[in-house]
Formats: C-alpha cells, structure tokens, sequence
C-alpha cells in the first residue's frame, strides 16, 4: 500500500494543484482495479511497472508540453538544480561572512549596517541563483539535443532507467521535522551581522541622544580592545556556527546526531557569552559614567549582568529542546 501511495505522490506532484486530487483518486481506483484481491507487494510492483515512470505518466495529464528540458532530462535536471541551488546559496553568504568590508565600517549607524548585510546577502544570493540556473540549464539543453540514444524514457537522479524500487528511496520527510532553507539562509545572515556589530561594536553599540540632525552617538558601550582580545572565541564561534548551517542543509531534517550537536554549539556559545561579558574591562568608561548619571550603579550594573546571563541560557536550552523534540518527530 505504500509503494501505490509513494508512486500516486510522485505522479500528482508533477501536475498543477488543482488537478492534483482528481488525478489522485483516478489513478488510485486505476491501480486497485489492476490488483487481484489478495495481492502481494509484487503484484503491486508489476502494476506500478505497467503503468510506468511516474514522470511520463505524469506527463500524458500535462495540457501543455514541457519545453526546454523534455520528459528524458527534466526530473533530473530539477533535482540538480534543487540540490545546488541551495548550496552555491550558503557558498555566497559563507564568502559574504568573510568580506572584508566588515571590519571597518566607518561612520555607519547599526541598523545601516544591518540592512547592508541583508542587501548584500539577497544581492548575492540572487546573483549564484543566477548564475547556476543559466549554466546548469544550458548544460541540459545541449546534452539533451546531442543525445543520439533511441532511448526517450525519463531517467531518475542516478540516470538510470525508471524501476518500482526507486520507490523505496524516497525519504517522507514530516513538515514538522524538516530544516527550512530560510532557517538556513536566516542563520548565516544572522552570523553575518554578528561579526560585522562584534568587530565595529566601539562606532555601532552605544548610546544614541536624538538631535537636530537625527540620533547621535554619544559614546560606546563596549571596549573594542577587549572585545577583539576575544577574537579566537569568536571565529571558532563564527566557523562551527557556517558549519552546522552547512550540515542542516545537507541532513535537511533533524535528527538526534544533529540535536546533539546544535546542543554543543549553544553550550559553546554560551560559555563564550559568560567569559565575555565577566570581564571587568568590557564596559567602557564614559558609558558607566553616563548611566551611573541616570541609576544608582550598584542597581543596574549587577542586575543586567545576571538578567543577561539568565537569559541567554534560557533562550540556548529553550533551542537546544526545540532540536531534540522535532528530532523525535515520526
């Protein structure tokens, strides 16, 4: 019964949605007519075999012919493009991690700094994607026009010939459970506006005062010496967290290996977060003497170290559970 249910799928998933369900229920009566009544797995690939490739059935519901790739080349040329679309897409934001325009950005306020990553995290994203469809199409349309083979049935990922047992290779992969390439893509961008806010954090992370010609910044909250007396811990940070987005992306679904390691990369993180911010030196001067103006400094300074510390590891646990439960998803 599965393999009738994964080959309806792998039919109806070509088509357009609207038809999707009539075709599905066509195609289910279709084959429980072609079955005996106490039929075997078997007799259910024998008729799978019969009716064929899910790719040209799929193909003769089509009201309109596919075009630059045809039925031989087309499944396999979407998979390849699914499978390097997204990694030329973490290739480019990895290389834009990296960009040495991060370490000095003048007289730039945060939120422009931020919205610079973003730009040039879509700019670079939309440039690969450009770039991999133009080739990778163009590399089909020639093979496909220079294959002399008398051979038109589709082929599948491995360029072989369509069989039942290709069924079985199918991962059915809960929604719940499944990695996002957003989340991906959101993770590297956000470990690039990390970077880019840590190692210019003395002329972006201060106090702003509101003036005639808008917020001014008034003085820096963190010792930037201090800060890059750190810089080891960071990139280890910065390396394992583009590696655990990499792995995400080719595992594409959680798994405990995968919980497990996300768990030590939040212990990491917050291990390095605690270090950090214990050093007596991390707040500037001018910025204890500007807030001990408006508080008492025995009362904040404690109270947003241990309000800090309480809730990053709330937020790390509270995301390492979150791994560990979606992992155990069926």
């Amino acid at each position: 019964m599965e393999l009738i249910e994964l080959y309806i799928q792998e039919v109806t998933r070509r088509l357009p949605e609207k038809n999707r369900d009539d075709i599905a229920l066509e195609l289910q009566s279709t084959i429980e007519d072609m079955l005996c009544k106490d039929y075997t797995e078997q007799d259910v690939k024998e008729v799978l075999k019969k009716l064929g490739d899910p790719v040209t059935l799929a193909s003769g519901y089509r009201d309109r012919p596919m075009h630059l790739i045809g039925p031989r080349y087309y499944d396999v040329y979407i998979s390849l493009l699914k499978m390097i679309l997204p990694i030329s897409a973490v290739l480019s934001l990895i290389s834009l991690i990296g960009d040495g325009t991060f370490v000095d950005l003048g007289e730039k306020t945060v939120i422009e700094v931020i919205f610079i990553i973003i730009g040039k995290g879509i700019v670079g994203i939309f440039g690969t994607a450009i770039q991999v469809f133009f080739w990778l199409t163009l590399l089909f349309a020639v093979l496909e026009r220079t294959d002399t083979s008398k051979d038109h049935r589709p082929l599948t990922k491995g360029f072989k010939r369509w069989t039942p047992d290709d069924l079985k290779q199918i991962s059915n992969i809960s929604a719940k459970k499944a990695i996002t390439k957003v989340e991906i893509f959101g993770g590297l961008l956000g470990i690039g506006i990390f970077a880019a806010l840590y190692f210019n954090a003395s002329s972006l992370l201060g106090v702003y005062e509101s003036s005639k010609d808008g917020l001014t910044f008034v003085t820096p909250t963190f010792n930037q010496e201090v800060l890059n007396a750190y810089w080891l811990l960071i990139f280890c940070i910065i390396i394992l967290g583009v590696c655990l987005a990499i792995y995400k992306l080719l595992a594409g679904q959680w798994t405990l290996k995968l919980a497990w390691l996300h768990t030590f990369y939040q212990l990491f993180t917050t291990i390095a977060f605690i270090i950090i911010i214990s050093n007596p030196h991390l707040l500037t001067d001018d910025f204890l003497a500007y807030m001990t103006k408006i508080f008492s400094i025995g009362e904040w300074k404690d109270s947003i170290y241990w309000g800090l510390i309480l809730l990053v590891i709330f937020f790390a646990a509270f995301d390492a559970y979150q791994g560990f439960r979606k992992a155990k998803i069926r």
